[in-house]
This record gives structure tokens, C-alpha cells and sequence, in this order.
């Protein structure tokens, strides 16, 4: 069997090596994957006009530079937003599709918590960066889950892109309009991973939205211990990459038949 052919986009705070590292050592030479980070931080500021588009538009030339004429995709947090939208307007490349977590999934059908939650995002774009990145981060646990401080010494480079970064996922979660027509459409495999400690007003709004609204072949996997920021692609890759393994078997069976 030839090997999986997988692209994996991060969020918008770990680059793409970090925050898939262990996951691709235990995935193993049985695929063929690539962890791209996003193309909203390709130079030290937000592109002009960048939205999940832009995003869209880097994941086809990743693909395309490759020769892949289908593949399958993964997308945690902001990556995973990207990965939404990507199925809405490109649902013939995908073998299949997996989030983590997606960081937004439209607006449509979100429930009473899920909109006063979004709100409290609201108020995030007018926070100085020294404030928005711990407000942020409190936002995506369950209520009572107490977050590690940030180790001591200097942050790397990299983090100094990310409050910009944030605010423009922001702006493009309050404008895109997600195809919620086109998703509800797409057949194939739908893999959704969630965090037992992740805000359920959140992420489990989510997942429930899109197993009743969008896909119809939708498998929620549930890691009882984990949250956004403690995910099962870093702490529990051998779990998740088993999950993932059969989710791409099970995809491509059809095909091989």
C-alpha cells in the first residue's frame, strides 16, 4: 500500500515543526506527510488582506508542488479553520479530513454559550500583547483548569508575530463566509479530535455543531485529559496517530476497492 499522502497545518501560536514534531516521528515512513506552517506569518507582519483564503490558496500550491491531486488533511485550532474552508471550496482534493480542534467553524447554529464565548474573544482585539496571549490562552480551557506559568528567560523569536497573528484570525472568523452548503456535501471521512478539559462552550459547541449540522460521515474521538493547550498531537501522539491511521484506511478503502 503506497503511503498516506497528509499535509497538517498548526495554529496560530506553535510553528508547524513544533507543534507536530512527535506526531510525525511516531506516524512513521508508512506516510508521506508535511507539517506546513501557515502562510500568515511567511513574513513579520500579516500579508495585506490576509483571510482563510490566503490560507486556502498556500495549501494548493503545497499540494500542487508536490503532484497531489488528493490528499489527506489535518488542522488544529486556526489551522483547522483554514482546513474548513479549504473543504468548502476544494472538497474533490481530500481523501479525507481530520480537526483538532478547530478554532472556528462559522457562525451558524452556535449555541447561547458559544456566542457569549465568542464575545469574550471580542474583547481580546483591544488588549496590548502583554495581555492578550495570557487572556487568550484561558479562553480555550474548561473553566477551573489551571494553565502552567511560562517558563522563565526570553521567548522565542517567533512569538513576537503571534499577537498580530491572533488578531487577524480574529477579524477573519467575525467576516468569512464559510460554505456551509459546500460542507454539508462532503462525503468523505471526517475525523474530529476533542479535549476533555477544553472549553465546552468552545470546542465542544463545535464538534456538536458540525456532527449535526455539516458532515455526514463524522467520528468524534474524545482524549479525557487533554485541552487546546495540552493536545493530544504533542502529549498523546501514539494514541492520536492510531486514530488517525484507521481514519485514512477507512478513507481510502473505497478507492482501493
Amino acid at each position: 500500500m503506497a503511503p498516506f499522502r497528509v499535509i497538517l497545518l498548526p495554529g496560530a501560536v506553535l510553528p508547524a515543526d513544533a507543534a507536530y514534531g512527535r506526531l510525525l516521528e511516531v506516524l512513521g515512513s508508512g506516510v508521506d506527510a508535511v507539517a506546513k506552517d501557515l502562510e500568515l506569518y511567511a513574513e513579520g507582519n500579516p500579508p495585506p488582506g490576509w483571510n482563510l483564503d490566503t490560507e486556502v490558496d498556500g495549501l494548493l500550491r503545497e499540494a500542487d508542488s508536490r503532484h497531489w491531486d488528493t490528499f489527506h488533511l489535518v488542522g488544529y485550532s486556526g489551522g483547522g479553520a483554514a482546513a474548513l474552508a479549504f473543504t468548502a471550496k476544494h472538497p474533490e482534493r481530500l481523501q479525507s479530513l481530520a480537526l483538532l480542534e478547530p478554532a472556528w467553524a462559522g457562525t451558524c447554529d452556535g449555541s447561547p454559550g458559544y456566542r457569549q464565548h465568542q464575545q469574550e474573544y471580542e474583547q481580546l482585539r483591544a488588549l496590548p500583547a502583554e495581555q492578550l496571549m495570557p487572556a487568550f490562552m484561558q479562553l480555550q480551557v474548561r473553566p477551573g483548569v489551571v494553565l502552567p506559568p511560562q517558563p522563565p528567560g526570553p521567548q522565542p523569536s517567533w512569538m513576537a508575530k503571534r499577537p498580530a497573528g491572533i488578531r487577524a484570525f480574529l477579524e477573519a472568523f467575525r467576516t468569512y463566509d464559510l460554505d456551509r452548503s459546500r460542507l454539508a456535501a462532503f462525503t468523505q471521512p471526517v475525523f474530529f479530535a476533542l479535549g476533555g478539559l477544553s472549553h465546552p462552550d468552545a470546542y465542544g459547541d463545535i464538534a456538536a455543531r458540525l456532527a449535526r449540522v455539516f458532515f455526514p460521515d463524522f467520528h468524534l474521538e474524545v482524549f479525557p485529559r487533554r485541552h487546546h493547550l495540552d493536545t493530544p498531537h504533542r502529549v498523546e501522539p501514539e494514541r492520536l496517530a492510531e486514530e488517525l491511521r484507521r481514519h485514512w484506511t477507512r478513507a481510502e478503502e473505497p478507492a482501493a476497492a
